[in-house]
């Protein structure tokens, strides 16, 4: 391999049917309240890591969860993954803050997720 390696997966989104609940039993299970809290998405920081509840599973159309991992350079590690036999979902693009994610399904569909922070 010639690429960049990733900086680990500190990144994990669940798609929920009910924000409220989920709210909950996530803040108890994390021990921390929502650093993030909005009606489209509520996230958590904890040791380390970054759990985000995605109403709906939001415009993705997510319907599990999705571990993203990070990485230097989100083109150029889409370019590797979907070169050894990777598929595109969901191209690159700016989450906002100068966050930048995408996804794609390895051969057995599975969806994996690359996450860049500029």
């Amino acid at each position: 391999m010639t690429g960049a390696e990733t900086q680990g997966i500190k990144t994990v989104l669940h798609p929920v049917s009910d924000l409220a609940k989920a709210k909950a039993v996530y803040a108890a299970l994390l021990g921390v309240p929502p650093q993030t809290d909005e009606p489209y998405y509520v996230g958590f920081e904890a040791a380390g890591q970054h759990i985000g509840l995605v109403p709906g599973g939001g415009q993705q159309g997510m319907t599990s969860p999705v571990t993203y991992w990070h990485v230097p350079d989100i083109e150029a590690k889409l370019a590797e993954v979907t070169a050894a036999g990777g598929t595109v979902k969901e191209p690159a693009h700016d989450v906002g803050g100068g966050r930048l994610v995408a996804a794609f399904t390895d051969p057995d569909g599975n969806v994996l997720g690359l996450l860049q922070d500029r």
